[in-house]
């Protein structure tokens, strides 16, 4: 019996669909950023910087190192919804990197950027789970197609403990199950 391939196909055009809704998912949350940090421009030029991949640029090294930026800034700023929205940006910015792999760990590329923007929206509002619901459903509904066929070829999260752990599982299942193939 031949072993199930460890790869899969994913294009380019599939990429970018991704990196549009994974800025759209971060960018609702970058105001809790800017209100710590108003002078710190990393965690906005994650998300500029996927805007202009998902717009047709190159996936190139500067690409990279706005994610990294924006994920040091979330290191750097002392404040939890404040980071949780910086991460939003950064995982917005490295989606443009999913690895077309069958591995759990790769589903964080897709789900990341809107799970950590739900955790800012939430923990900004005192920890109000129905900010980071909402959040959740929104990012749902506006899943374009090719994040549920990319989801469907990787393992499905688990629920986990954190509540980050939570919110990824949330949305792996709601992309999962609201863009499942009508012929099956």
């Amino acid at each position: 019996m031949e072993p199930a391939s460890r790869y899969f196909t994913l294009s380019l055009d599939s990429l970018r669909a991704i990196g549009s809704w994974a800025a759209d998912c971060a960018e609702r949350a970058l105001a809790v950023y800017e209100q710590h940090a108003a002078t710190d421009v990393r965690p906005r030029a994650a998300i500029e910087g996927i805007r202009e991949f998902a717009a047709g640029g190159n996936r190139a090294a500067r690409l990279r190192s706005l994610a990294l930026a924006a994920h040091a800034a979330a290191r750097e700023v002392g404040d939890p919804a404040a980071a949780a929205a910086a991460r939003a940006a950064g995982a917005a910015a490295a989606s443009a990197y999913t690895h077309p792999l069958v591995d759990v760990h790769q589903t964080k590329h897709i789900v990341g950027p809107a799970a950590y923007a739900a955790l800012a929206l939430e923990l900004d509002c005192a920890g109000d789970t129905r900010v980071s619901d909402d959040a959740i459903r929104w990012a749902i509904a506006h899943a374009p197609a090719e994040s549920g066929a990319v989801l469907r070829q990787m393992p499905a999260r688990e629920v986990g403990k954190s509540r980050i752990d939570m919110l990824l599982y949330a949305l792996d299942s709601g992309i999962r199950a609201r863009s499942v193939p009508l012929d099956t």
